[in-house]
């Protein structure tokens, strides 16, 4: 299967009351994900990666410092920092971990960016949440262009840039972006001829441009 290299173990188990000896939310499927980050070198212009935690996330990876403490802890190597888009103008507020570095919440079905020291491979452990329903916000009060960082869940049923936008809304989305590590530039799909539709990683984080609220619950297998 196409997404069975990212992942070291997989348990899908319906309505249970707890996963994991009981860190995980229960819901109808859990699972571990093997997602390589990336440090400055080759393919990568200075370690920045993007991720997409699950929209039910280990417990206790609720805020920017776990996320960077849970990564150093079980990779062993020093995370510079943990960034998230502010849509009011597109910019990143980034924590370091430094003093008055400004420690912010994770929230279920948002992207963020992991700007690593080294290449890791951390262990994502979740499970997904098929009642959540992901809003992402068009331009507006609070939003600059309608740009919104989405947390691809592992168990998308969409596994391109095109059914991604289909299964959204091909009215409502005006491109779906990805991450170009090699020089933090960003590939977008619009859905016009000559438009790159490339595929969709489990764990990656993907930038959606939309030109109105939409909400949507993923859809998953």
């Amino acid at each position: 299967m196409k997404k069975s290299h990212f992942m070291v173990a997989a348990a899908v188990t319906l309505l249970v009351a707890a996963l994991v000896s009981g860190s995980l939310v229960a819901s109808n499927m859990g699972f571990k994900l093997n997602y390589p980050l990336q440090g400055a070198g080759v393919g990568s212009l200075d370690g920045t990666n993007t991720i997409a935690l699950p929209f039910n996330a280990q417990s206790g990876i609720t805020t920017a410092a776990a996320l960077k403490s849970d990564i150093e802890t079980s990779t062993g190597v020093t995370v510079t920092n943990i960034q998230r888009l502010l849509k009011a103008d597109n910019s990143f507020e980034a924590y370091t971990g430094a003093r008055g570095s400004v420690d912010f919440p994770l929230n279920p079905g948002e992207g963020y960016r992991v700007r690593m020291s080294g290449d890791a491979d951390y262990i994502v452990v979740g499970s997904h949440d098929p009642s959540l329903s992901v809003t992402l916000t068009g331009p507006g009060a609070g939003s600059l262009d309608g740009t919104n960082e989405y947390a691809y869940p592992y168990h998308s049923t969409a596994t391109l840039a095109s059914e991604l936008r289909n299964e959204i809304g091909a009215g409502v989305v005006v491109n779906i972006q990805q991450l170009l590590k090699s020089d933090n530039s960003f590939q977008a799909y619009t859905g016009a001829r000559g438009s790159v539709d490339f595929p969709l990683n489990p764990g990656e984080a993907y930038r959606i441009r939309v030109n109105a609220d939409v909400a949507f619950a993923p859809a998953h297998y």
